[in-house]
């Protein structure tokens, strides 16, 4: 089906700014939850999500507030090392539970607990990486969690062991912690791979920081949603439709489709990037004039044959920011 006219995600309405990746003393950041909190707010952020490693933690009350909203969550994880000496880990599952909407919490057959332990689920040798996966999904949604899978490059899984495992709505595409740990942060491969074998999975940045000071770790990559307010349901409910877009610097104001042609409003940006299933050669890119301020707008013709759409917004510093991808059957 071709795409209809139609707006992907509409300018204006209330944005809110937020970090779904990070890391407090409570399992191996370097700052406190008060002062990780403190310094997203300093920063211009609107919510956060305080992600600690096998640790459900619900600091929502204690230091959210009207103008800054908590997301309960927690990275759990699945190991598997090469012996029963767990001394040497080959691959690793980290996904997000993140405490869902209210429908989902009342549905939940058990909720976790402020400072709960999720033990990592551990295999030696060999494993069925997609079993696995699919294992983990699972025991979070049972507890009321929506899910994401974080950072496949850095966690050494190949593509057949979560590519296909249903179970979560996102995949992290840019994680600014590995980008400058290992430059293992980028995975925008991996979500083209999966929307062209048909897999609608939405995309997320993040910072997975953790403020050790070994290197720049925060403050890199986010996500910017579309919610009607600042409250978890609202923003659940707008990162499950897709209702946001990623960032590592540039803003996107807008797109969508008007008679066969996709239009961008953004920053300034070096180059505006249509990405696009199909045949080869779908999608294309738009650069800046030489010596002009940048791109504010483009636009493309759409050929006919796509079968989902993307765009990215490119500044003059490689900074990106992604949309999420939409389906021709819409």
């Amino acid at each position: 089906m071709p795409f209809s006219d139609q707006v992907f995600l509409a300018p204006g309405g209330n944005r809110f700014k937020g970090n779904l990746h990070s890391h407090t003393t409570n399992s191996d950041g370097l700052l406190t939850p008060e002062e990780s909190v403190a310094a997203f707010r300093a920063h211009g952020y609107d919510f956060l999500c305080l992600s600690e490693h096998d640790l459900y933690t619900d600091y929502s009350e204690e230091l959210g507030s009207r103008d800054f909203l908590i997301l309960p969550g927690l990275e759990a994880s699945a190991y598997l090392y090469t012996d029963e000496s767990e001394t040497v880990r080959l691959k690793c599952h980290h996904m997000h539970g993140i405490l869902g909407t209210d429908e989902m919490v009342e549905a939940a057959s058990q909720r976790f607990a402020h400072m709960e332990r999720l033990e990592p689920i551990r295999r030696h040798g060999s494993w069925d990486g997609a079993e696995v996966a699919a294992e983990l999904a699972t025991s979070l949604a049972e507890r009321g969690c929506v899910v994401t899978y974080n950072h496949p490059i850095w966690s050494r899984v190949e593509p057949d062991e979560f590519c296909d495992v249903a179970g979560y709505f996102a995949l992290e595409i840019f994680n600014y912690d590995t980008v400058n740990e290992s430059g293992t942060g980028f995975d925008i491969t991996y979500w083209d791979l999966m929307l062209r074998r048909g897999r609608r999975v939405m995309g997320f940045a993040s910072d997975d920081n953790h403020n050790e000071g070994l290197f720049d770790d925060v403050f890199g990559g986010w996500v910017v949603v579309r919610a009607a307010e600042l409250t978890r349901d609202a923003v659940v409910r707008a990162l499950l439709a897709g209702d946001y877009y990623s960032s590592s610097g540039p803003e996107l104001v807008g797109w969508g489709v008007e008679d066969g042609r996709v239009w961008v409003e953004c920053s300034p940006c070096e180059r505006v990037n249509l990405v696009a299933g199909g045949p080869v050669n779908a999608g294309a890119t738009v650069i800046a004039e030489e010596g002009s301020d940048g791109l504010t707008r483009a636009e493309f013709r759409l050929r006919g044959g796509e079968t989902y759409l993307r765009v990215e917004c490119v500044d003059d510093q490689g900074r990106t920011a992604w949309s999420n991808p939409v389906f021709a059957d819409r």
